[in-house]
C-alpha cells in the first residue's frame, strides 16, 4: 500500500477537522443535524477545515520521530505547542484537555517527560490515545513485544500515566501496525486480541484493569449496537468507539462520519477512527474536497514525506 504514513496522518487530521465544529453536541442533536461534510464555526468558532489538539499533538509526535526516538524531544515539542502555537492550525491553541494541560505545565517547569504525566484513575481521558498513531509507523518492524509496550507506555506517560490509558494506546498501536502490514480487518483484530491478552497474562497486569477491555479483547466490539457505544472523552469509550466505527464501515468517509455523529468528543473520536481508516483505505479514499479544505495541508504533507523518508514504510 502506498503513502501509508500520509494516509494515516491525513486520516487523523481530516477526522479531527470534521468533528471540531460539533464538539460537545449530543447524539440526538446529530441525528437531527448530522455532519456530512466539512463545516465552519460551530463549537469553537473556527474556519472550515480547522483541526484541534488531537492533530497538533499527533503532528508534534510525528515531527519529533523524523529525528529518531527521543522522549524528551517529544515532550519539548508538546511544550512548543502550548507556549508558541507550534503545529496549531492557525498559530494559536484553542483546545486542550485538563490532564494534558497539567502534564505540559510540569514539562514547562523542567520536569522530565518520563515523569510528567498524571497518574490517577480520574486522569484517563483520551489525550494520549488521540496522538499515539505515529508510533505505529516507528514500531512497525519491532518484534519485541516488551519493547513495543515500553515505548508506547513512555509516550503515553508524557501526559497520561495511568495503566488504562497506556493499555488503550498499546491495543491501538498493535492493531494499527497489523493494518500497516496489510492484514484485513478480521486478521488484524484477531492478531491484536491474541497478542495483547498473552502479553497481559505474561506480565501479570492487574486483571481488574484488563477486564475493563473485555468488549474489545475477549468479545467482538463490532457486534455491539450503536446504543452501547459512547463517544465521550473517556479513553475506553474512545477506543471502543473508534474500533466500532472502523469495523462497521466500508470506506474512510463512512467511518469518520459515523464517529463524529456519535456525539460528545466528536473531534477526538473522528481523529482516532480516522487514523485507522486512513491506513486501511488509503489516502486516495479520503474525499478530495475534505483534503482540499484542510488547514495547512501542504505543511502536513511535507511532514509526512519527511517521516516516510525516515522510516521508509512505502519502499
Amino acid at each position: 500500500m502506498k503513502n501509508i504514513i500520509k494516509s494515516g496522518i491525513f486520516g487523523v487530521c481530516t477526522g479531527d477537522a470534521l468533528g471540531v465544529p460539533v464538539e460537545f453536541k449530543d447524539r440526538e442533536y446529530l441525528k437531527q443535524f448530522p455532519v456530512t461534510e466539512m463545516q465552519e464555526f460551530g463549537s469553537h468558532n473556527q474556519p472550515k477545515g480547522t483541526w484541534s489538539d488531537d492533530s497538533s499533538l499527533t503532528l508534534c509526535l510525528a515531527e519529533a520521530l523524523t529525528k529518531g526516538y527521543n522522549l524528551e524531544k517529544i515532550g519539548e515539542s508538546f511544550v512548543k505547542w502550548v507556549r508558541y502555537g507550534h503545529w496549531t492550525a492557525h498559530g494559536r491553541l484553542f483546545d486542550i484537555g485538563g490532564t494534558t494541560r497539567e502534564a505540559i505545565a510540569r514539562l514547562i517547569k523542567g520536569e522530565s517527560a518520563r515523569f510528567s504525566g498524571n497518574i490517577f484513575e480520574e486522569d484517563n481521558g483520551n489525550g494520549s490515545l488521540m496522538r499515539i498513531l505515529p508510533l505505529a509507523f516507528y514500531l512497525e518492524n519491532e518484534d519485541d513485544t516488551q519493547r513495543l509496550y515500553k515505548t508506547v507506555r513512555e509516550v503515553s506517560t508524557i501526559t497520561h500515566c495511568h495503566f488504562r490509558s497506556v493499555f488503550a494506546c498499546f491495543i491501538y498501536v498493535i492493531f494499527a501496525i497489523q493494518l500497516i502490514k496489510g492484514k484485513n480487518k478480521t486478521e488484524a483484530y484477531e492478531y491484536m486480541q491474541k497478542m495483547v491478552l498473552e502479553y497481559a497474562e505474561l506480565q501479570g497486569f492487574n486483571p481488574s484493569e484488563t477486564e475493563l477491555f473485555q468488549r474489545i479483547l475477549k468479545n467482538d466490539i463490532s457486534g455491539y449496537s450503536e446504543d452501547e457505544i459512547r463517544g465521550s472523552g473517556y479513553v475506553l469509550h474512545s477506543l471502543e468507539a473508534s474500533l466500532w466505527c472502523f469495523f462497521n464501515s466500508e470506506s474512510y468517509s463512512e467511518a469518520v462520519l459515523k464517529a463524529v455523529n456519535l456525539g460528545e468528543d466528536t473531534d477526538t473520536t473522528g481523529a482516532i477512527t480516522g487514523g485507522l481508516a486512513g491506513i486501511y483505505y488509503g489516502f486516495e479514499n479520503i474525499p478530495q474536497e475534505w483534503v482540499d479544505e484542510l488547514v495547512r495541508r501542504n505543511d502536513i504533507e511535507k511532514l509526512c514525506e519527511k517521516l516516510d523518508s525516515k522510516y521508509s514504510i512505502n519502499k
